[in-house]
């Protein structure tokens, strides 16, 4: 499966995102019955790799060791699909996370 990444400056200008808007807007009322359809949204900080035994020495305060540097973007994933990609913000007391990338793939089309 080839992608290819798109940063949200890429999208263009403002009368570019308004033809969007108008597309977007006749397309709507079409999409409305899937509206209300449940999506399974994951924010991947990064992944670790253990033996059982090694999961089972780790207790409170353990430190896991993920695979990316503090910094790098971390994937988001719509029903464990990559979607895009993005930081790690803090909204008042919560962690919350701002896309950064959209990720495009060749099957997204169908």
């Amino acid at each position: 499966m080839a992608s290819d990444t798109m940063a949200l400056e890429d999208f263009g200008d403002a009368a570019g995102l308004a033809a969007q808007e108008d597309a977007t807007d006749k397309t709507a009322h079409d999409l409305a019955p899937v509206f209300d359809v449940p999506v399974n949204i994951s924010a991947v900080l990064g992944k670790a790799h253990m033996s059982v035994a090694q999961l089972l020495k780790l207790n409170r305060g353990s430190v896991l060791e993920l695979d990316r540097k503090v910094g790098e973007a971390i994937d988001i994933f719509v029903n464990n699909r990559l979607v895009a990609r993005g930081e790690v913000v803090v909204v008042e007391d919560r962690l919350g996370v701002t896309m950064t990338e959209i990720i495009k793939t060749e099957d997204s089309n169908s």
